[in-house]
């Protein structure tokens, strides 16, 4: 079968072949005729493909294609050379076939050593097969095998129901001890609950309840709102009635009261101080809001505090400025002058309507309180 150089397939009878072609393999179209395979030296194939007897079919395939791309007409490179490829081709072809004939031998040779080793060994040998079980003749070993076979299967299957059965009594008494765990609780609720209601019984027997504000009437609903738990609200009720208030609740009410007192406090430290403020009257002060700045610091980490454990994030608390309270303050203080001197003005307007009204008796009286007292 020859190739055109269009890729076509041409089928040509073996005697249109003229004897001087079958002798070579020539290019037709840039493709190889490789119908006949030429005979060559396998010496001369492993020196042409750069290799030695003996390498592996790795090598022999690497050699190849690294030649193949330096020779092969269509692959462009300067060194393309029609010929040499077709004596590296016939080289691997040749290779090919010496490495395949070598393995067939060698595997030939292996079955041989087999054979011969099977044919002279020992007539005991074959004991050692049947996992060493039985005696007397090949066919009653056999037997003998089988049912050896069947015994460790049906030991097997015992073993495997046993170790079933195992699991399930462990599962079974572990519910078992849970069923048992779970009555001892059921028992103490009960018993808890007998002793708590002979408790009420003995107490009303003893006329404890007679003296209640509320015996003989019906309980009081603490709210009508449908949308609210009446037992959790009844025991808020109860808790606040008795005493109880959340954390959070009294931190608000330690830190407002907190706040009120600071304040308090540097108002009336400002009032002892009074006017005007000389140099060490400002010393006093300014060591009195500095005091005042480390109680409001405290405060704040009390606040912080706070709101970490409020429910509510609308009722979260900012912090409190030391400067602006101490202006707060001077601002209060001066209010309070003022209002002092306005009541003080006012009194002496009033003892002088007085003077106008009563004349010398006013007077009088005036003289008079220290001598009797």
């Amino acid at each position: 079968m020859l190739a055109n150089t269009i890729g076509h397939h041409l089928m040509v009878p073996q005697a249109m072949i003229p004897r001087s072609l079958k002798l070579f393999s020539y290019i037709c179209g840039n493709r190889m005729l490789s119908g006949y395979k030429p005979k060559r030296n396998v010496k001369d194939s492993y020196k042409i493909l750069e290799l030695e007897e003996g390498c592996s079919l790795d090598d022999i395939r690497n050699s190849y294609r690294s030649l193949a791309k330096k020779y092969h007409p269509d692959s462009g490179s300067t060194t393309a050379d029609s010929a040499a490829f077709v004596k590296v081709e016939e080289a691997y072809r040749v290779v090919l076939d010496d490495v395949a004939n070598k393995k067939k031998s060698s595997e030939n040779k292996e079955e041989e050593e087999e054979d011969r080793l099977k044919s002279n060994a020992p007539q005991h040998r074959h004991y050692l097969s049947f996992e060493g079980v039985g005696y007397g003749t090949p066919s009653q070993r056999e037997k003998q095998y089988m049912q050896f076979r069947v015994d460790r299967a049906s030991e097997q299957v015992l073993a495997y129901r046993t170790r079933k059965l195992e699991s399930q009594y462990v599962a079974a008494d572990l519910m078992r001890a849970k069923d048992v765990r779970q009555s001892k609780k059921v028992k103490i609720t009960q018993a808890v609950e007998r002793l708590v209601e002979d408790l009420i019984q003995e107490s009303m027997a003893k006329g404890d309840f007679d003296n209640l504000s509320g015996k003989g009437k019906p309980l009081q609903k603490f709210s009508d709102c449908p949308h609210i738990d009446p037992m959790t609200h009844n025991l808020n009720r109860i808790l606040i009635d008795n005493g109880y208030q959340p954390e959070w609740i009294l931190l608000q009410k330690e830190i407002r009261e907190t706040i009120e007192r600071l304040r308090k406090s540097i108002v009336v430290s400002r009032r002892k101080l009074g006017e005007p403020m000389t140099p060490r009257r400002q010393k006093q002060w300014d060591h009195i809001c500095e005091q005042f700045g480390e109680d409001i610091r405290k405060l704040n980490k009390r606040i912080d505090s706070f709101n970490l454990v409020v429910p509510i994030l609308s009722r979260q608390m900012v912090h409190f400025s030391a400067d602006k309270e101490i202006v707060r303050a001077q601002k209060a203080y001066e209010a309070s002058v003022e209002n002092t001197e306005a009541s003080g003005s006012d009194a002496k307007e009033n003892e002088r309507e007085d003077v106008r009204r009563f004349g010398w008796k006013s007077s009088l009286l005036k003289w008079l309180n220290p001598t009797l007292k």
